[in-house]
């Protein structure tokens, strides 16, 4: 059953964005250039000059085993925005996250020299390049034309930025979290994303595929739009939360609608 409670989002004025999982499907871009890079360094001279113990584990890797790869470098990125304290941690972006991550997955795979630094870094990079969902694009710049559209994302800026360019996205403001010195869900990211854009917290809708995203939202003052995507939730359907996020969420969107298109409708922005 469609959930839209038009009441609640009757003052919004902007909407804020997930990236991550919410905008773009990291898995499927991570996973295939894990497989290909693997790949072309199998096929290259310089794989003889490896140990043999690295191009033992190299050639043994299947793909099933690089998927799992992304998603541990995924979890980790969880791991690292949840564990960070402003103003006790130090700081850290998510593009060095990412390169530090990769380092230490290549070696808890017994995987440390198959690349040079150089090519970690570049390959670390990949997230600057994720492929949107279909309705991205699309959804984003339809809603634009009614309500400001903006990431709030842990990705750094210019991450965010290529992310936008690269899927041509469109949206009118570039947020993240860094600007703020701080990570979701720390409460300062959502205030402070509101603040940026000029409204009151209940001015602005989040727009996520994760019910914990929303949550942290929700209980600083924001409106939610839930967008589910496959394989991005990670409350279970079966839990009391979940199920009690469906009295809470503003308006969601199932996995077989339209994704940010089906939002645009809900919310009587024409085409």
């Amino acid at each position: 059953m469609a959930i839209t409670n038009s009441e609640a989002l009757r003052d919004v004025k902007a909407l804020t964005f997930d990236v991550f999982g919410t905008v773009v499907d990291w898995r499927s871009t991570v996973q295939e250039e894990l497989i290909k890079q693997a790949r072309e360094k199998k096929a290259s001279p310089t794989l003889a000059s490896l140990p043999e113990s690295s191009r033992q584990r190299l050639e043994a890797m299947t793909d099933d085993d690089w998927a799992a790869f992304a998603g541990e470098w995924r979890n980790s990125y969880y791991e690292f925005t949840r564990g960070f304290v402003p103003g006790e941690s130090k700081w850290k972006d998510i593009d060095m996250h990412h390169y530090d991550a990769l380092h230490q997955l290549l070696r808890k795979w017994g995987l440390p020299d198959i690349f040079t630094d150089d090519e970690v870094r570049s390959l670390s990079l990949i997230w600057h390049h994720l492929k949107p969902w279909d309705d991205s694009a699309a959804g984003i710049r339809r809603l634009g034309t009614r309500l400001v559209t903006s990431t709030l994302s842990n990705g750094n800026q210019s991450l965010l930025r290529d992310l936008d360019a690269h899927g041509g996205l469109g949206f009118r403001r570039i947020i993240s979290t860094a600007d703020f010195g701080a990570y979701k869900p720390h409460p300062s990211t959502y205030l402070g994303a509101a603040g940026a854009l000029g409204y009151r917290p209940e001015e602005v809708a989040m727009v996520a595929a994760h019910l914990g995203d929303l949550a942290a939202a929700r209980s600083n003052g924001l409106r939610t739009i839930y967008v589910e995507r496959p394989q991005e939730e990670a409350w279970g359907r079966e839990e009391d939360r979940y199920k009690e996020a469906r009295e809470w969420v503003d308006l969601w969107v199932t996995e077989g609608e339209e994704g940010f298109l089906e939002v645009a409708k809900r919310l009587g922005v024409p085409e």
